[in-house]
């Protein structure tokens, strides 16, 4: 069963570390692609100096963020890579959460064609640890980019959204603080990043 607004519409680092068991799921002409949350960052844009909407800042790049909860936000970064966001808590509010890292599940073959140009079964262990160990690397594997899914609505859309899955017992979700941020000042301390202990597709443990 996929998740409710009503799911995302809530603080936003109780929906980041409650992502953390759910399914990412992608739909292609009838092939399904999945994989299960490990790890997620929450922003805070009012607060967060890692955030694109730190102090209130709106351009066209960032409306995404202050849309409902439940919308995706993709965007660019290197001007070759793509990163996946849910926004959280309420319209008008830039918040939101980074999924980081995915545990594939459904359409491993097509996964691995879209991370390696290769088949599944001849993949190398490291490439397999490889496959959606960070959040450009699980854009790529699911095939989500910036031009068809920014400021999609997960609630309502049929190719891309996220369904329930497991719950994470608390002991083993592991926060700690965010990564890729040397920029952000006192936000750099923050410890609002959450992954599933020993799982081998967290980005950085």
């Amino acid at each position: 069963m996929r998740l409710e607004r009503d799911f995302f519409a809530r603080n936003t680092l109780i929906v980041a570390k409650e992502l953390l068991g759910k399914i990412i799921v992608r739909e292609i002409d009838g092939v399904r692609l999945s994989g299960k949350i490990v790890e997620t960052e929450g922003y805070i844009g009012s607060i967060d100096k890692a955030s694109h909407a730190y102090g209130g800042k709106k351009t066209a790049r960032v409306e995404p963020l202050y849309g409902e909860p439940g919308i995706s936000y993709v965007f660019s970064i290197y001007g070759m890579y793509e990163c996946f966001n849910v926004i959280s808590k309420e319209k008008g509010s830039p918040e939101g959460i980074l999924i980081r890292a995915v545990e594939p599940i459904d359409g491993l073959e097509k996964i691995a064609q879209n991370r390696f140009r290769k088949s599944y079964d001849t993949l190398t262990a490291k490439e397999i640890k490889n496959l959606t160990n960070g959040p450009s690397k699980l854009c790529i594997a699911l095939d989500i980019n910036k031009k068809v899914h920014n400021f999609m609505d997960l609630v309502k859309s049929k190719e891309l959204y996220i369904e329930d899955g497991d719950i994470i017992n608390s002991s083993d979700v592991v926060e700690t603080t965010r990564v890729g941020i040397d920029y952000a000042e006192e936000a750099v301390d923050f410890p609002w990043r959450f992954y599933v202990k020993n799982n081998i597709y967290v980005s950085k443990k």
